[in-house]
């Protein structure tokens, strides 16, 4: 189901969440992947810094990603994100056109891929988004509780 590429770019989403931990914002990180490999874009939480509620990881990865390439449709693109995104971001992987999604753990409180809502695979929508799951799953679940338990 994944392969050495999935955990190569997983990994660099990690390393974007453990630098919103870092600042301070809640640990979430995500890549984008052109068709041919390429790291196009990255984000990782920055809600407080920007004091923007849109500052998601995914939306700052997609704003990245699509201008790197000039162009706001990200055609065959992949997105690696550390959580489930969130009802904004997965319908922003639809707008972006984005292929795939391939996240490392479900949000059962705001999922919006597979928990709560599935946005992404909604038929009714003019673009389907697949969905893998799973991938170093242990490793974004204790960074999302250490932050957490260190506001406590």
């Amino acid at each position: 189901m994944f392969d050495e590429k999935d955990y190569f770019y997983m990994e660099e989403a990690l390393k974007e969440a453990e630098l919103a931990f870092k600042e301070d914002e809640v640990p979430i990180g995500a890549v984008i992947v052109s068709p041919e490999g390429e790291t196009i874009g990255r984000g990782r939480n920055q809600i407080i810094k920007f004091c923007d509620p849109t500052a998601h990881a995914e939306i700052l990865a997609i704003k990245e990603a699509c201008k790197n390439l000039k162009n706001y449709r990200l055609i065959g693109c992949k997105m690696y994100v550390t959580l489930e995104p969130c009802p904004m971001c997965a319908y922003a992987l639809v707008l972006a056109r984005i292929e795939e999604v391939i996240f490392a753990t479900r949000d059962e409180k705001g999922g919006a891929c597979k928990s709560i809502y599935n946005i992404v695979e909604d038929k009714r929508l003019n673009h389907q988004v697949k969905i893998r799951e799973g991938i170093l799953k242990e490793k974004a679940q204790k960074l999302l509780k250490d932050f957490f338990k260190s506001k406590r």
